[in-house]
């Protein structure tokens, strides 16, 4: 193999994607990486798994595009492996792969009355006012009182914007179909749950300073949801950023009754667990039991349940990934099979050769940017041991990107690359700028797949 460049695809161009074929690309070995992602856009959960009025995601996205941008990284977006390619056709084509698609669904969660048609999983509400091609335009905010299960970001994300008012998101590059929604919706409390202390919520500060700075809403922590034990000392005493959640939220917990006059609420709520979710047909109240702190910072029921009326109920309870048809899964635990990123045929089981998986369906989905850069880094060092050891090669001559471009062609299928991905960006930002605003997403896959390979779509030529 020394007279051609080893090739290898990623599959799934978010900041794990990304980052793996970054640091493949600088490992001093002569490689043609060529990463497949199933959107037209890149980005991942950066683009659709971020809430749009965080602005400093943009700061990653920035890293991002500059890697994609050098060229020495193939894109090929709108192809889904297992569809539009099987994977055994890309492993027949490449003499490694790299699984990189990440969590993009939501946790199991099994209670009675959780499949009440007013249950939802946040990460399908997060795709919907982010704009995410394959989900519904339309959203049902419908409910006055709502429940966010879960005390991660994520559940911030989903109670802020729910409280939030909408010419607040103006600024945003939040769609159309997302501004009218949200201008419809009669929200007056979010009331938001976790099952532990406030020195366990997993919170970060910056995050939770954010509530306070809302317009026309209100925070409200109640002291009877205030305990610590010995766990929650050691908790605080370990981390800063544990005892800076904790102080703000004692801060909420002392304001006067008479300063709080906002037209919406945010309710956190601590030391309570949901048993059940109450309602004929539709969701009409939760019923949540009291916990109490066992000394390590774990907790066990009490028996006193309180049932608060809601309408609506959001599930922030983690992600989970989804399997690519072909490849090695535990269904379980929601990963790819492997021991420090060399995919294994099952869990404990033989090394797959040429087969590697980082980020979320990696290690299931815990931990920010920098575990995803540490991440790769690992399963990239395994990559290239493997080379150095003679051990990648494709199953047949016909290796790379040309000739997985003839099947793709063959197929009719309308992949897009960087330089379509640079055209829909420029559309998204013209849309901004017509609005004052930085950009305004496109959110129907069809014409975002138009604009990106300039074909004519709707009557209209891109």
């Amino acid at each position: 193999m020394a007279d051609r460049p080893l090739h290898v695809a990623v599959i799934g161009a978010g900041p794990a994607g990304i980052y793996a074929s970054d640091i493949l690309s600088k490992s001093g070995i002569d490689v043609q990486i060529d990463l497949y992602e199933k959107l037209p856009a890149p980005y991942g959960l950066v683009r659709y798994g971020v809430a749009p009025d965080h602005p400093r995601i943009k700061a990653i996205i920035n890293a991002l595009y500059n890697v994609l941008q050098r060229g020495d990284i193939r894109l090929v977006g709108n192809v889904e492996i297992g569809k539009d390619l099987t994977f055994d056709e890309l492993h027949e084509h490449y003499d490694a792969i790299i699984l990189a698609t990440g969590a993009d669904k939501d946790a199991p969660f099994d209670i009675p009355g959780a499949d009440l048609p007013e249950v939802y999983g946040a990460a399908d509400f997060v795709y919907w006012y982010d704009g995410h091609p394959d989900y519904p335009r339309t959203w049902p905010l419908e409910a006055e009182q709502v429940a966010v299960l879960g005390v991660g970001n994520v559940a911030l994300d989903v109670a802020r914007m729910l409280a939030k008012h909408p010419e607040d998101l103006m600024s945003t590059e939040i769609p159309k179909n997302v501004e009218e929604g949200f201008r419809s919706s009669p929200i007056t409390d979010v009331h938001v749950f976790g099952r532990r202390g406030p020195a366990q919520v997993k919170f970060t500060p910056m995050e939770l300073r954010e509530l306070g700075q809302l317009n026309d809403v209100d925070i409200i922590v109640y002291p009877e949801d205030f305990d610590y034990d010995e766990g929650s000392e050691q908790d605080m005493e370990a981390s800063k950023m544990t005892r800076q959640v904790v102080e703000q939220l004692t801060e909420w917990v002392f304001q006067e009754e008479e300063d709080l006059t906002a037209s919406r609420r945010i309710h956190i709520h601590m030391l309570q667990a949901p048993v059940e979710i109450l309602g004929d047909g539709k969701v009409e109240a939760i019923r949540m039991e009291r916990t109490a702190l066992q000394g390590d910072g774990s907790v066990k029921g009490t028996g006193e349940f309180v049932d608060y009326p809601v309408q609506a109920v959001y599930r922030a309870v983690g992600y989970f990934s989804s399997p690519i048809p072909g490849a090695p899964f535990d269904d379980v635990n929601g990963i790819v099979p492997n021991v420090e990123g060399r995919v294994t045929a099952e869990l404990g089981g033989e090394v797959v050769p040429g087969m590697y998986a980082t980020g979320w369906i990696k290690r299931g989905p815990v931990g920010l940017i920098g575990s995803t850069k540490s991440d790769a880094q690992e399963t990239v060092g395994h990559l290239v041991e493997d080379y150095e050891a003679g051990l990648l090669h494709a199953t047949t001559d016909a290796v790379g990107w040309e000739e997985t471009k003839a099947v793709l062609d063959e197929r009719g299928v309308r992949y897009t690359t960087w330089r379509g991905w640079q055209l829909l960006e420029e559309f998204e930002m013209a849309l901004g700028a017509a609005e004052g605003r930085a950009r305004i997403k496109v959110v129907e896959r069809e014409t975002m797949t138009a604009i990106s390979r300039g074909e004519e779509h709707d009557g209209k030529l891109y």
